[in-house]
């Protein structure tokens, strides 16, 4: 017990200097720049005076060694306390370092006897959080809740933890005015006292009662520093990673192409990719006459999905929102499952995330619609034959909303049987619509998740995201796309949004009521056409075992 002891002492008072008490008015990192080599000396001394010498010591030591040694360790404990308190009041009169000693030593202190976790545990977690986001200096939270808060803005009560880990400080209280009055004013002030260190956030108060009497939610405000709350810039090695998956998407758009020519395909390429028993490849080189005519299907694909991220760019720019590179994801059945582009900058708003968002998807079904429409009247137009493909008849069971405006415009005749003849552009907009439609569905941080989470919380998020994650699993959506997609929400986009700087005032009626009806067009889109509708309907041919 001896050697536990002496070292705790030291190591307790090294915690001491690596992470000091609220109440000081300096920084853990001025405090590790202040920290001599002498104690550091002074704690592998002691460590091995109390573990080295006479090496027969073990724990049946009598009562009167221990007493020795913990008074001796007690001793070393007060010169290494005064010392330090001469260090940090720059060589000061004994009388303020022995006030300062007594102050610091009075602290609660970690028991050696009995304690929950040992010597090793406790200096891994302060490892841990010397090694994590840099924290709030406690000195500069005295100095906002003393110039910032008050009875004319916002009266602080309580405060706890904010961010991910624990980073920031949340104030709880009473607000005393408009909350985005409010919210400038201590803004503004904040950037007088505090410079760019910190940045201030308007959040809903987490487990609130009741909304505020003034109308609305009750709102506390967080604290972050702004190397922390702030996204890093893109490096080196993400552009190439997006270049690649750039060039992959590519390559998908045109196998898509490709496919889209299967009754012209030789055999043996056609069993190979239709036959699940073929294992031989077939010779490529046979695909090469047919890339031509596989082009304007994947500059099609490809251009919806240039569209949707133009769209999100120009929604950011006048918001000054700065984006990612879009990282495209490639897929063989669709050509993309669209691309990741991440938020750069803080958001202002909950209005600037949700038009931001919603951009993207209104762009590139905007463009998709237009190349369906289009392509649906040149399928039907005989002076474009020489143009047109076919493709099974199924496919258009796949949707219900794309499958109704398909019999509508070609007719019963045309999509009643196994064949269809279709423009190319047709394909072209299908994919584009429905790769739009899977990046509305409302979960994580798709677009369509960052929507819900800006017009409606973070709470109502879990819910719809509940209902979409069990909708993909059951194939009710997407059909056989679902699983694929769930599984890649679920490992690239299942976190949702992070705060905006302003993140509880509503983002207004007309908002919510176009993000419920593109919803709502997103179910419609990826409900598949059940055989019995589409016998009657005459979408497709039906086959009946």
């Amino acid at each position: 017990m001896g050697t536990l002891t002496s070292c705790s002492f030291s190591t307790m008072n090294l915690r001491f200097r690596m992470n000091p008490p609220i109440g000081c008015n300096f920084s853990r990192r001025t405090q590790m720049k202040r920290m001599s080599k002498r104690s550091f000396g002074r704690l592998i001394i002691s460590c091995s005076s109390s573990g080295g010498g006479g090496g027969g010591s073990s724990s049946n030591d009598n009562g009167s060694s221990n007493d020795g040694k913990l008074e001796k360790d007690s001793s070393n404990l007060s010169t290494v306390t005064e010392e330090t308190a001469e260090e940090r009041n720059g060589g000061g009169d004994a009388s303020d370092s022995e006030d300062s000693s007594v102050s610091i030593s009075s602290r609660p202190t970690i028991s050696t006897v009995g304690s929950t976790y040992n010597n090793f545990q406790v200096d891994s977690f302060k490892l841990m959080e010397l090694l994590g986001p840099e924290k709030v200096d406690p000195s500069d939270v005295k100095i906002i809740k003393e110039k910032l808060f008050g009875y004319s803005t916002f009266w602080v009560t309580k405060e706890e933890p904010f961010g991910d880990f624990g980073e920031g400080i949340l104030f709880l209280g009473n607000l005393r005015g408009k909350s985005e009055d409010v919210f400038a004013k201590l803004q503004s002030q904040l950037s007088e006292v505090m410079g760019d260190k910190y940045n201030l956030f308007m959040v809903e108060e987490p487990n609130s009662e009741g909304p505020d009497p003034r109308g609305g939610p009750r709102v506390s405000f967080g604290m972050l520093r702004k190397e922390v709350s702030e996204p890093g810039p893109t490096s080196l090695w993400q552009y190439v990673i997006a270049f690649l998956l750039f060039l992959l998407t590519i390559g998908s758009s045109v196998e898509l192409g490709i496919a889209s020519q299967i009754t012209r395909l030789p055999p043996e390429v056609v069993k190979y990719f239709t036959d699940p028993n073929a294992i031989e490849p077939p010779d490529m080189q046979l695909l090469v006459p047919f890339v031509d005519s596989a082009l304007p299907l994947a500059y099609g694909v490809l251009g919806v999905q240039l569209f949707h991220e133009i769209g999100h760019f120009l929604a950011a720019f006048p918001r000054n929102v700065k984006l990612s590179i879009p990282y495209f994801i490639p897929n063989i059945t669709l050509g993309s499952f669209g691309a990741i582009t991440q938020f750069k900058s803080i958001l202002p708003d909950r209005k600037a995330k949700v038009d931001i968002s919603l951009a993207g998807p209104f762009a590139g079904a905007a463009l998709s619609s237009s190349m369906f429409a289009v392509g649906l009247l040149l399928s039907s137009n005989p002076a474009a034959a020489a143009e047109l493909i076919q493709v099974p008849s199924t496919l258009f069971q796949g949707s219900l909303l794309l499958g109704l405006i398909s019999r509508a415009t070609l007719g019963y005749g045309a999509m009643h049987g196994a064949m269809v003849s279709i423009h190319p552009l047709v394909i072209a907009g299908w994919c584009g619509l429905t790769t739009s439609a899977f990046n509305m569905l409302p979960v994580g941080c798709l677009d369509g998740g960052r929507a819900v989470q800006g017009a409606f919380g973070k709470g109502s998020l879990v819910g719809f995201g509940l209902a979409t994650y069990s909708l993909l699993g059951l194939g009710v959506l997407g059909g056989p796309l679902s699983l694929p997609w769930g599984l890649y929400v679920l490992i690239c986009q299942r976190s949702p949004e992070k705060p905006c700087l302003n993140d509880a005032t509503e983002v207004g009626t007309w908002r919510k009521a176009a993000l419920g009806v593109a919803i709502f067009l997103v179910l419609l889109t990826l409900l598949p056409v059940w055989d019995e509708l589409a016998e009657e309907l005459g979408i497709g041919l039906v086959t009946t075992f």
